[in-house]
């Protein structure tokens, strides 16, 4: 169930936004191996001028930006994995958005089991309640 949260420079954009979250949930799921009907995605938008790299405004550089941040469950992907997602998601990202800052960013957020769920359930309630199964 991976929560996605996108903030990339400029203004507001629906279809933009709706190109973004589809391309960008697909791809985490396909890479991270998530389940697309539990992933949630939430596109953020910040003005050119109020976005800093190196104390100068992407405006003044004339440069466009992101920050993503990915937040799985702990333990539930490999490094080589979160490796890989890196680099698809940076390049998938270039290409939408284009003319990028190279200090654009992605964080993967491992949150324990414990810690993060949905639907007034944790994931570590969803693995054990699995387990029992078998």
């Amino acid at each position: 169930m991976p929560g996605i949260i996108l903030t990339v420079s400029g203004q507001s954009d629906h279809k933009f936004s709706e190109t973004l979250a589809e391309k960008l949930s697909a791809l985490t799921c396909r890479i991270l191996q998530k389940d697309i009907e539990q992933t949630a995605a939430l596109i953020r938008y910040h003005p050119h001028e109020d976005w800093f790299i190196g104390g100068r405004a992407l405006s003044v550089l004339g440069k466009n930006a992101f920050k993503l941040e990915v937040t799985i469950t702990d333990e539930t992907n490999t490094k080589a994995e979160k490796a890989v997602f890196h680099r698809e998601a940076f390049a998938l990202l270039s290409e939408i958005i284009g003319n990028l800052h190279p200090h654009s960013n992605i964080h993967i957020i491992d949150c324990r089991a414990s810690a993060y769920g949905y639907g007034g359930k944790t994931q570590e309630h969803g693995f054990f309640q699995s387990a029992l199964k078998i």
